[in-house]
């Protein structure tokens, strides 16, 4: 969910608390449970973290010192080996997820783009993730991945401290919009504001694009109700849950209950999100907060799975 500095610690020497948990299959039995419960043949998870080893590590370091972008204790639960975080995966039964990656600089995002090709190869389950940041040669990079199978896309509007309307990334948004290649896009303003997080600067480029598969991450937190309202007035802006609902967030930013009635009719554009492994708490949890909107399992069913099978053609 946030940034990473250029030079960390490894995360073994920094003093960060692990927490100890029971073998994925073990801890896979109430996630089963709610995969029963509502008839459910798998989950979809459209953000998921998977990057380079030096990367990640940095991020998590990035995590452990409560970085600006962080801003209090952020304990990473699945502090684990890429292999381990896949076992996990797996035996929660999530049929496909993303590994979503961003750029905090020029020069990174196509590094990154080739690493998450290979990645995707060996990794069938996995939908083949690219990212972009508004640099020369941008657009040209961003059709490369596009060609080469790239099925979502993640832009870190924070991390990367940009705006989503930068004339370099007019003709990538319009390159993507004509691909209906999907776009998980960190534009909220949690748990940190940037300096053009929020629905202002989205609005601007969806009036210009309004055609852009763009996938707001997190639903906007803590904007809620700006987002839900662009959702509404532009058919291919879709929302996903992650974080949103669980304990953690909902002391942070809670979701208006107000607004429950609209998330039920936007059921077909809401998508199960996690931001495993980097999340302060066992992966079950995001799936029982989704649970106990008490929006039925009709749309637990959707969002957890129909709604990402559609979009990613699984």
């Amino acid at each position: 969910m946030c940034d990473h500095a250029d030079v960390a610690p490894d995360p073994s020497s920094s003093g960060a608390s692990v927490p100890r948990l029971p073998s994925p299959r073990q801890e896979a039995a109430p996630v089963a449970a709610f995969l029963e419960r509502h008839r459910l043949p798998g989950l979809v998870d459209v953000h998921t973290h998977f990057m380079p080893e030096r990367v990640l590590h940095k991020v998590w370091a990035y995590f452990d010192a409560a970085g600006p972008l962080v801003g209090s204790e952020w304990p990473i639960t699945y502090r684990e080996e890429e292999a381990q975080r896949l076992a996990r995966l797996r035996e929660f039964g999530v049929v496909a997820f993303t590994s979503l990656f961003y750029p905090h600089k020029p020069g990174m995002a196509e590094w990154l783009n080739g690493w998450a090709a290979g990645f995707a190869a060996r990794t069938p389950d996995c939908l083949h993730s690219a990212t972009f940041y508004p640099e020369p040669g941008v657009a040209a990079y961003v059709r490369r991945a596009v060609e080469a199978g790239a099925r979502v896309f993640k832009a870190h509007v924070q991390v990367g401290a940009y705006d989503p309307n930068d004339p370099l990334l007019d003709p990538v948004w319009g390159l993507l919009a004509e691909a209906g290649v999907p776009v998980v896009t960190h534009c909220g303003s949690g748990p940190a504001p940037g300096r053009h997080t929020g629905p202002g600067p989205i609005a601007r480029l969806l009036a210009r694009h309004p055609r852009l598969p763009l996938v707001v991450a997190h639903l906007g937190m803590p904007e809620y109700t700006g987002f839900l309202d662009l959702a509404e007035r532009y058919g291919q802006v879709r929302l996903d849950t992650t974080m949103a609902f669980t304990d953690f967030s909902e002391r942070r930013a809670p979701f208006p209950p107000r607004e429950l009635g609209r998330l039920l009719e936007l059921g077909d554009r809401v998508l199960l999100g996690s931001d495993f492994p980097n999340i302060p708490y066992p992966y079950v949890h995001q799936l029982e907060a989704i649970e106990r909107l008490g929006l039925g399992s009709e749309w637990v069913r959707a969002v957890c799975y129909a709604n990402g099978a559609a979009l990613f053609r699984i």
